[in-house]
């Protein structure tokens, strides 16, 4: 975890060196807990297909931020059950122009397996995104020095937009692509409807589905519908 040390002590330098223009801000907590009927990642799903419950919890001062997120997942075997990530991050702007660079850390509870640990891994984080008109366009990419199970290096890139299409309505789709130096490439995209319930609560229904590959039908397309309540 020494990757995981080193960025997140160069993410808390550079919130201490913008210390001045922070002086006046406050630490601000939010939370957030939701349910989905899949929880997909990058194309694929998580959980078998089965039902998702989710929560977490985000901290920001100034332009730093941390926060923890937990899930349920199902891999197909006996473990792991939770998901737990904690990530920690920048996000300065620059014009019109929204950064992002942070790290996260996803784990996993009973992580046991052939090899402990397997399924536990580290990723950094590089995004901007900026208004294009009424709508919001952003690139992201996320870099792991090894993918689990041992699979090497891996890259994700993405491109996303999203565009309000009447009031609390909103159309967002992105499209991505993975790369695992030892476990092959794939690509993924998706496109759903948003709708904002009240000021807490949001729906979502999404389709999303992966180019050509061999790992099996949970990676194939699929609708997913997910409620999320944030405060």
């Amino acid at each position: 975890m020494n990757i995981f040390k080193i960025a997140l002590a160069s993410a808390a330098a550079t919130v201490a060196l913008s210390g001045a223009a922070m002086a006046q801000d406050t630490l601000d907590l939010s939370y957030n807990v939701g349910v989905a009927s899949d929880y997909v990642f990058r194309g694929v799903s998580n959980t078998q297909e089965d039902p998702q419950i989710f929560g977490g919890v985000d901290a920001s001062y100034g332009i730093g931020y941390a926060g923890v997120w937990a899930s349920n997942v199902d891999f197909g075997t006996d473990d792991p059950s939770v998901e737990i990530d904690l990530y920690a991050g920048v996000k300065p702007t620059v014009g019109d122009t929204a950064l992002d660079f942070g790290i996260v850390y996803y784990g996993y509870v009973d992580d046991k397996g052939a090899t402990p640990g397997q399924y536990s891994y580290v990723e950094l984080k590089a995004a901007a995104s900026r208004p294009l008109g009424p709508a919001t366009v952003g690139l992201s990419m996320f870099y792991s020095p090894e993918f689990p199970f041992e699979s090497g290096k891996a890259f994700y890139y993405e491109v996303n937009g999203a565009l309000p299409l009447m009031d609390k309505l909103t159309l967002s789709g992105a499209l991505g692509q993975q790369e695992i130096e030892f476990a092959g490439d794939y690509a993924t995209w998706n496109v759903g409807l948003s709708y904002a319930i009240s000021d807490n609560l949001t729906a979502d229904v999404r389709y999303s589905d992966t180019g050509v590959h061999s790992f099996g039908d949970i990676y194939g397309e699929r609708v997913a519908v997910s409620l999320k309540a944030a405060f």
